[in-house]
């Protein structure tokens, strides 16, 4: 509005000045009698700043602006959906990333006999602890311990009085807690034995159970009988009945091993359910891993019926050892694999932390029925074990050709199901070393197989430096099986570790006590003598552990046979073309074509089979990836 001044000088307000633009739509100065356009029409030529929202609407549905915006929507849409399906599809081709467990071997150690550290003759946790440098030193990560839990002994720890609790022998729990931190400390994992099959008769469950407490009746595998009479025909591994009548309770109970390990009854849940807590109890102490000891053994068949003979003319008071019979009502019963497949389950909830994975194998010996042990890998919707052990290759002693390698192999490769991950055995505290198995000129040439081998291979302490078989006499033995068969004794592949030239081997260097000889030909096999030197087994052992953890070809390649005859096993690693190196192990090669390492003295030709075995290491460009190694 404004004011205007009267020529008699009074001030008047009127009406302000006309702008169309601030009118109210039903406000016009055109004459009552002129059209109206319509509200929806515009008449601006341009967009401007400030558009109220029904002028931008306006302009936004106009073809030159609306089309534009639509391909860069829709191109938008089509980029993010190609970048997904790329990543999804490079996700579901490209292999996982390798565990702790499928990168390093692992190292078996018997800690009776690694290393003593208090002087009484038998080896230790603080012993273990002074040696961890020696696993850096091979390039080693994983590693197993034999059982260290209180124990009476009868069976060297596999006799178990309290699963929570440390043989006094082997040190005290801080001893275990603190060899642990320093193991985690400097990158290497723990597993440990873990028996579910059994415990010793010392067990204040049994003990329990013998005097019928309500809540531990059950525990154990209990039958009517008498002192004279057995349930069945039932045998034990160690021999003779696998039932022991029991006066206090007025049963017989069940053991498939020493009467001194009592079979527990994993049938009742509440069994399961102390097992269980135990993994647990172990696992939160930082445990990386569980070697499941015996599983087969788990369930045996309730209605107790006797198994069937091998030799059905045998008298069956003859019948009195474990090859006697068809184990068909003690092994491998249904339900075994539920219960495995019930700890892995406790044992994932452990392993969420990156890092963190919680290992598992499972160990059965199931001899010519491989489809048995190849059941513990589980199935593709319920995980088991990582891998149950591959003690095919123990055989090798029976016959060193090269059909009898590749066919040892090609039992456990072709077998295996699809997307699973092998590993490779050649000695434990069970069996018999490989120096002694095989002969010492075979001791490199099988190292190599196991270490270019796919999958995770396990070496048993001491095979690393070539370590012999002891001779045991009768006054000597130690081992509750050679008790009963002297030459079943296992006590020979357990005998102290060879540290160096110095007194027992360095194995106790305090007192002059062992509870195992130490082998006479220590001062040249040991530790000290070969870390250093290229021409010996230990320097051959690292350098192709190394080789085996640096080149992708031996961690991810693909496997195959290139030639197997009595004398040869040839086999192919490969990854992504020619590019990938190539192993096997081979006799009959020209001498100028062989470019030995190093002068190890070429040992007589007593055998028949590998022979003078040459170890081949090569690129497929023909350029030498490693020498061959001449024994």
């Amino acid at each position: 509005m404004s004011f205007r001044r009267k020529d008699s000088g009074s001030v008047e307000l009127e009406d302000g000045v006309s702008n169309p633009a601030f009118q109210d739509a039903d406000v016009t100065d055109s004459p009552p009698d002129a059209p109206k356009e319509p509200d929806s029409v515009y008449t601006q030529v341009k967009p401007y700043a400030g558009m109220p929202k029904e002028v931008l609407l306006l302009y936004s549905s106009q073809a030159r602006y609306r089309v534009p915006r639509e391909i860069l929507f829709w191109l938008t849409v089509s980029c993010t959906l190609a970048l997904v399906a790329v990543t999804v599809t490079i996700i579901a081709l490209s292999p996982p990333c390798l565990g702790w467990w499928q990168i390093s071997p692992v190292y078996q150690v018997y800690p009776r006999s690694f290393k003593d550290s208090d002087g009484d003759g038998v080896g230790d946790l603080k012993g273990i602890k002074e040696k961890l440098d020696h696993f850096h030193n091979l390039n080693i990560k994983s590693i197993w311990i034999s059982p260290f839990y209180r124990s009476p002994m009868k069976d060297f720890g596999y006799d178990v009085e309290d699963f929570r609790d440390v043989d006094p022998l082997f040190g005290t729990m801080e001893d275990f807690e603190e060899l642990l931190a320093e193991m985690h400390k400097n990158g290497l994992k723990l597993i440990m034995d873990f028996i579910p099959n059994h415990s010793s008769d010392r067990h204040r469950w049994f003990n329990l159970s013998r005097i019928r407490d309500p809540v531990y009746e059950d525990y154990y595998v209990w039958a009517d009988c008498n002192a004279t009479k057995k349930p069945n025909n039932w045998v034990s591994i160690f021999g003779n009945s696998s039932w022991t009548y029991d006066e206090v309770r007025g049963q017989c109970y069940l053991h498939q091993f020493l009467k001194e390990q009592p079979d527990l009854n994993m049938r009742n849940p509440a069994v399961r359910k102390e097992i269980i807590d135990i993994i647990h109890f172990w696992l939160s102490k930082g445990v990386d891993g569980f070697r499941m000891d015996a599983v087969k053994h788990m369930l045996e068949a309730t209605h107790l019926r006797d198994e069937p003979q091998v030799d059905p003319n045998k008298p069956p008071e003859e019948v009195t050892t474990e090859w006697d019979l068809f184990h068909d009502y003690t092994t491998s019963q249904v339900g075994l694999h539920n219960i495995l497949q019930e700890f892995r389950a406790e044992m994932e909830s452990y392993s969420r932390e990156p890092g963190k994975y919680r290992f598992m194998v499972t160990e059965s010996y199931d001899y010519e029925e491989v489809e048995k042990t190849m059941m513990y890998y589980g199935t593709p919707l319920v995980k088991e074990s990582d891998f149950p052990f591959n003690f095919y290759l123990l055989d090798l002693p029976q016959n060193t050709s090269g059909l009898w390698a590749k066919h040892l192999v090609d039992l456990w490769m072709s077998n295996m199901p699809r997307g699973k991950w092998p590993n490779w055995v050649v000695g434990n505290h069970d069996k018999s070393r490989i120096a002694s198995s095989v002969g010492k000129t075979y001791v490199r040439v099988i190292n190599m197989l196991l270490l270019t081998l796919p999958g995770t291979p396990t070496t048993y302490y001491g095979e690393e430096i070539g370590m012999e078989n002891i001779n045991i006499t009768a006054d000597q033995v130690q081992d509750p099986f050679g008790k009963y068969n002297l030459s079943n004794s296992r006590d020979p592949q357990r005998s102290p570790m060879q540290w160096n030239g110095d007194m027992n081997a360095g194995f106790n260097n305090q007192t002059n006590v062992t509870w195992l000889p130490v082998h006479p030909d220590y001062k040249s096999v040991n530790v000290e003598v070969q870390k250093d030197s290229e021409g010996s087994t230990m320097f051959q052992y690292n350098f192709l552990n190394s080789l085996r953890q640096s080149e992708l070809p031996f961690l991810r390649g693909w496997f195959c046979y290139v030639r197997a005859n009595a004398d040869v096993f040839s086999y192919l690693r490969e990854l992504d073309g020619p590019a990938g190196p190539a192993a096997g192990a081979d006799e009959h090669q020209p001498r100028q074509q062989r470019e030995s390492l190093s002068e190890v003295r070429r040992p007589d030709r007593t055998r028949r089979g590998f022979g003078d075995p040459v170890l081949h290491l090569h690129s497929l460009s023909s350029q030498p990836l490693l020498g061959m190694l001449r024994l």
